[in-house]
């Protein structure tokens, strides 16, 4: 692997970890302190990796260098060493050049789990902390969360700035939460982690490589949640289950020109059953306890997606998953994709007195949906539903799948 290959490579893996440890370090209130002693690194690796060529463990080279440019800071800075020393939580001398900062594994695990709690408040919304989770936990560039979210650097440069602003003024502490903590806030952060996940599974983006990127961060994340005895918890490994049987799909969802294929088309020989097996495996370990969460019913909706066959016994557990999500946390959506499944078990035209009383009118689902239903049944009505979707739908890949629906119609 040559300089140009390897070093947006460590930087996907590695930036996040040093930051979250330097976070760690320095508290909340100078999280950019850390950043730039990061970024300055990296930039360093880039000059001089250009010209005395790639070390032979150009990790360790990295955190070397972080720790070193670390130090110097604190030797140099006056103001940070008289001001800032203060409200550090480690009262060995900072300008003392012997001051180890720890980048063991261990740490770096800790200070992620503390990161991760830390950026997953609920003082901010949802947005605000998906963006900066990307952003200080994933080490995606402002470019890249703008694609992401399909907006503008400049928007997601104040979403980052305000969230971090927002952290400073509820004084948040950076730290490893204690189990009141994690029972308190575990919901938010899986809630977090889960939208994340969701923005590269179901995003609008055309940008499908960062789509699996953010699919892949977000199952990072909630490995290390896994490996944290406080958070390993039932519902944490729901969410890692459903998250593998998404993923196992995710080579037979697009067509090479990035085109959606639907469930039904997917080529099962595509699907990665070496994920479907972990997905099961997780799902396994998240039955212990008590507890049912959102994300067991989903993970086992998925699951049943992941066995093609097209079986009364599968879509009557899908249906009742549907059921007892709906009785859990109502959403218009799940309704909606309960109506498809009710369709499958029961009739199309049952299926349609459900899905009208959603009346969900700005939604070109609703009327794809609705349009899929009507199809052999009223295809002038179905016409007519597709094409409202097509009117709504925002995406070109949305359109061009409402219209091969449309084709369909004799």
């Amino acid at each position: 692997m040559n300089n140009q290959e390897l070093l947006p490579n460590l930087f996907r893996t590695e930036y996040q970890k040093i930051v979250s440890v330097l976070c760690n370090l320095f508290g909340i209130h100078h999280i950019e302190i850390a950043e730039d002693i990061v970024s300055d690194t990296f930039v360093a690796a880039s000059e001089i990796w250009a010209i005395k060529g790639i070390p032979e463990n150009p990790t360790a080279w990295l955190y070397t260098v972080a720790k070193n440019k670390t130090k110097n800071y604190f030797k140099r800075n006056a103001i940070f060493e008289n001001k800032i020393v203060s409200e550090i939580k480690y009262n060995t001398p900072l300008n003392n050049p012997e001051t180890e900062i720890d980048l063991s594994e261990k740490n770096i695990a800790d200070s992620q789990l503390a990161m991760i709690f830390t950026v997953c408040n609920p003082c901010n919304s949802d947005e605000a902390q998906i963006a900066l989770a990307l952003n200080l936990l994933c080490g995606f560039g402002i470019s890249e969360i703008a694609d992401a979210f399909l907006s503008n650097k400049e928007v997601i440069y104040k979403r980052i700035n305000r969230a971090k602003e927002k952290l400073k003024e509820e004084n948040i502490k950076i730290q490893n939460p204690s189990k009141t903590q994690v029972n308190d806030r575990i919901e938010t952060v899986l809630k977090t982690i889960y939208l994340l996940y969701s923005e590269g599974y179901y995003s609008t983006s055309q940008n499908t490589t960062l789509r699996k990127d953010l699919c892949s961060e977000a199952m990072r994340l909630t490995f290390l949640l896994i490996q944290n005895k406080a958070t390993n918890l039932p519902a944490t490994n729901a969410l890692m289950a459903l998250m593998c049987f998404h993923s196992s799909r995710f080579e037979a969802r697009t067509t090479e020109s990035g085109e959606i294929i639907l469930y039904q088309d997917q080529d099962e020989l595509l699907w990665n059953q070496e994920l479907i097996d972990k997905g099961i495996y997780f799902l396994g370990k998240s039955s212990s306890g008590n507890t049912l969460s959102k994300y067991h019913l989903e993970a086992g909706i998925a699951y049943w997606h992941t066995q093609k066959k097209d079986t009364p016994e599968k879509w009557q557990h899908i249906l009742e998953l549907y059921n007892n999500l709906i009785i859990l946390e109502y959403s218009p959506i799940v309704a909606l994709n309960r109506t498809y499944a009710l369709s499958k078990v029961t009739s199309k035209q049952e299926a349609i007195v459900e899905a009208e009383k959603l009346n969900l009118t700005d939604n070109h689902f609703y009327y794809s949906l609705l349009g899929n239903l009507y199809t052999d049944f009223d295809n002038q009505k179905a016409r007519k539903h597709f094409e409202t979707a097509i009117g709504l739908a925002k995406t070109t890949s949305d359109k061009n799948i409402i219209s091969k629906n449309m084709q369909q119609l004799r």
